[in-house]
């Protein structure tokens, strides 16, 4: 029977001529021509690239950094990160070769180049979200704000705690202390008769080791007192064990502002923060910058509750939508009145009890964590009369005693605003931040960094924001209306910058 039952193919023995034209290689809608086209419109010299002037020096040519920072962009989206594959893909995927216009640098300059241009790309990044703003897909009124980690080059066992090395900093010293002591009564021994030659010259390399490995640690010591830390990687110095929510990792903490209109990032940041208490208000007003606007809304989740982040925010004009945690849970959990059954009397500056006695404030406000609380106290007398002292009273306290911090007003009105909208807030922070992180951590396959150091990695971050900023806008406008804006943006300008 002539009936075919598969599709036909090409025997590899076939000549076959391909196309003279390197342009017939790439489709006319592909997104690398998008990299192309934004690409061409940046000023690379003003934004800080290697050998963007043009100038010649001793040797070979350099490679043009336009071709360089497309070969970036388009490979970290494309899920490869390394310079050995980056350099592979120059030499067999098509749309790399016309990228790069037949280009072939090796891995080495790869590497390196973008080991040394890490505030130039951080600057690309920044132009961006410009040509977002220009483009209108900036909403500029919410944000929403998260943190996640991500994998340093470093292991586990890189990381050195300064307890750590202060017990092997002692355990050092006591053997050096025993080989010491091991010296001189071997010394002894010489002088009463026979020696034992074997154990000198073995106690004294023992010493030296010792003694090599006690300056180390001591360096180690010095250098985290140095930069105020209290661990330390021995591979990557900037890297931090970091932990939350049951996820323990050596690397960093990226956060990333999202906004509301089309989420788009507007901010990013790599931090070696444990933790995001620190982070609201440096996160919220860079944003405000970047948006250029009077005042601006932020959601973020309740890791970044901090009293005086939010008054920060407060005075630079930012609404903040953050969960409050339960900071009565505990008191609560005993049976007893919380801080919440107390009710402040503002003109009389007092506190009044469930039982009606009046807590008065007593002695200079004190600060704690970087706040300033004034303590109101009962009368002992009062409270042994009570009939609901075993209610409200301390195990082996004769009275009740109420903080109120100075932030107390701001955080009253920042309650009532979460009790009448903190839900829907929270729903949609997790809507907007999520996206970027999940498309970044699953589409784009990013998960740890393969540079080292706060500049270094923070370069790579740029490259991965950049790529996502700008497939989400090749997606939102299409590829002819940005292609024609960035044409448009090239032919304004006053030269052409990009090979």
């Amino acid at each position: 029977m002539g009936t075919r039952r598969y599709k036909p193919c090409t025997p590899r023995h076939w000549e076959a001529t391909l196309p003279a034209r390197i342009e017939n290689f790439v489709d006319a809608d592909s997104w690398v021509r998008v990299v192309d086209a934004y690409v061409a419109s940046l000023d690379l010299e003003a934004l800080g690239f290697t050998n963007a002037g043009g100038d010649l020096g001793c040797g070979q040519p350099a490679f043009h950094p336009g071709a360089l920072v497309r070969l970036y962009i388009f490979g970290y989206v494309d899920r490869v990160h390394s310079s050995r594959r980056l350099e592979r893909e120059c030499r067999r995927n098509l749309e790399t070769i016309w990228l790069v216009r037949g280009l072939r640098p090796g891995y080495r300059t790869i590497a390196q180049f973008r080991c040394d241009n890490a505030l130039a790309l951080k600057a690309t990044s920044r132009d961006f979200v410009a040509v977002c703003k220009d483009l209108d897909l900036l909403g500029g009124e919410t944000v929403a704000i998260d943190g996640a980690f991500f994998n340093a080059s470093a292991s586990d066992a890189s990381v050195v705690t300064k307890k750590g090395v202060e017990r092997d900093l002692a355990r050092i010293a006591r053997d050096i202390e025993a080989y010491h002591r091991l010296l001189e009564e071997t010394d002894a021994q010489e002088t009463r008769g026979p020696a034992v030659p074997a154990q000198i010259p073995d106690l004294e390399a023992k010493l030296a080791r010792l003694t090599q490995r006690q300056e180390h640690q001591r360096a180690l010591v010095a250098a985290m007192d140095q930069r105020g830390e209290t661990q330390l990687s021995r591979t990557d110095r900037d890297a931090r064990a970091l932990r939350k929510s049951g996820q323990c990792l050596v690397g960093f903490n990226v956060q990333n502002s999202v906004d509301a209109k089309h989420k788009l990032i507007v901010h990013h940041e790599v931090t070696n923060d444990g933790n995001d208490q620190h982070q609201l208000a440096r996160q919220a007003l860079a944003c405000k910058e970047e948006l250029g606007v009077d005042t601006l809304t932020a959601k973020a989740d309740a890791g970044y509750f901090s009293e005086t982040e939010l008054a920060d925010c407060a005075r630079a004009g930012i609404t903040v939508y953050v969960p409050i945690p339960d900071k009565y849970k505990a008191v609560e959990a005993q049976g007893r009145f919380s801080g919440a059954a107390f009710t402040y009397r503002p003109e009389a500056d007092v506190y009044d009890c469930p039982g009606g006695a009046t807590l008065r404030p007593q002695g200079q406000p004190q600060l704690k964590n970087g706040v300033h609380r004034t303590r109101y106290v009962s009368q002992a007398s009062v409270c042994a009369a009570c009939e609901q002292k075993g209610d409200c009273l301390p195990e082996k306290t004769p009275w009740r005693q109420i903080y109120r911090s100075e932030h107390a007003d701001l955080i009253d009105a920042h309650r009532q605003r979460m009790d009448a909208a903190g839900a829907a807030a929270m729903r949609e922070r997790a809507s907007l931040v999520e996206h970027p992180f999940g498309t970044l951590k699953r589409w784009f396959g990013w998960d740890h960094f393969l540079l080292r150091g706060l500049r270094k990695v923070g370069g790579e971050m740029a490259l991965m924001v950049l790529g996502y900023n700008l497939l989400r806008v090749t997606h939102i406008l299409g590829f002819e209306a940005l292609r024609d804006y960035f044409a448009q943006r090239r032919r304004n300008a006053p030269a052409a910058f990009a090979a």
